[in-house]
Order: structure tokens, then sequence, then C-alpha cells
């Protein structure tokens, strides 16, 4: 029995076939393979969020994703959010309100908050949702609120303490996404 198997994923639009160890991570196939050097390894122990990645639309942490096992996904990493050479709103609202000091963590953090944002859109709940007022969980909150912000996005680390300035990009760009 070989440790290999063929995978095929779609990565930010384009399509990768390849061999894999079954034991490799896609963090790891990313970074060392395809020289997508933008998703980082922080802990590679699922703790801090930096190697976040957006899979068939969902936030996965790739450090504990094995490769083999997304054979067929869509996977969109930090490469793959901006336009070309144009920033995403996020990517741009990261920036306009200071939501890094190191920037180690940017990557995950936006990922991640890119990832939030849709699931926001279409209506999965946190538990914050349910902290505000009863009108707020039957109607499907108008607005994503700071506290909301922070409870969707407390797996993503970020030593250096820029909690406050990328609750503040993401609430900017929420705020434009209303529906």
């Amino acid at each position: 029995m070989s440790g290999e198997t063929e995978v095929e994923l779609h990565i930010n639009g384009q399509t990768h076939r390849m061999t894999v160890d079954i034991r490799s991570t896609l963090l790891d196939l990313l970074r060392e393979r395809l020289h997508m050097t933008g998703t980082k390894k922080g802990c590679d122990h699922g703790l801090c969020g930096a190697c976040t990645v957006s899979l068939d639309g969902e936030r996965v942490l790739s450090c504990l994703t094995l490769a083999a096992s997304v054979d067929g996904s869509d996977v969109l990493t930090i490469e793959g959010i901006a336009d070309g050479v144009d920033l995403h709103p996020l990517q741009q609202a990261f920036l306009d309100c200071d939501g890094f000091q190191c920037g180690y963590c940017t990557p995950g953090q936006i990922s991640s908050a890119h990832a939030m944002l849709a699931e926001y859109q279409r209506g999965d709940l946190s538990m914050a949702t349910f902290e505000g007022s009863r009108a707020d969980v039957i109607t499907g909150c108008p607005r994503l609120t700071a506290p909301e912000i922070r409870e969707r996005m407390a797996g993503n680390i970020c030593r250096c303490g820029a909690y406050a300035n990328i609750a503040d990009a993401i609430e900017s760009v929420a705020g434009e996404r209303r529906p």
C-alpha cells in the first residue's frame, strides 16, 4: 500500500492535480508544494487561526486539514481574495483601520473575516446573536455588531493585540454589505 494519493483541488480559481502524501496537510501543500506562502503556519495545532482558508465556502484550519481528504474541493486563500491588483474591500479596510501590527496573523484574519461575512450574509447564527433582543434573533440582525464580530472571529489570535482595529475593519465592510 502506497502512502500517496492523487488529488485535484481548485485553488483560487485554478485547478491543481498532484500526488500527495496521505499525511500531508492542506497548509503544507499550499506552502511547500504550490509556494502560496500567504497562508501562515502559526501554532500547527489549530489554535491560532493563522492558517485559515476557505474550503467550499467554509472556514477551515488548513494545518488540521489533510490534503487527501479535500479532493475535488474549492480552496480560497489570501492570494485569491483580491481581484488582481485591486484589493478586496476587506483588505483595504484592514489598511484603513490599521488592522495589523506585525502582520503575521493578517492573512488568516482576513481569510477568516471574508468567510465569516459570507456566513453572516446567509444567516448563520453565533452565540452573540442570542445575546441581543428577541427581535434581533427573530428578524435577523440588520447589522453585524462588534460583539458579534468578536464572537465569530474568536478562533483567530493576534499576538500584537490589534483586535479593536481588526473588528473596526470588519465592521466597516459589514456596514457596506447590509441586506
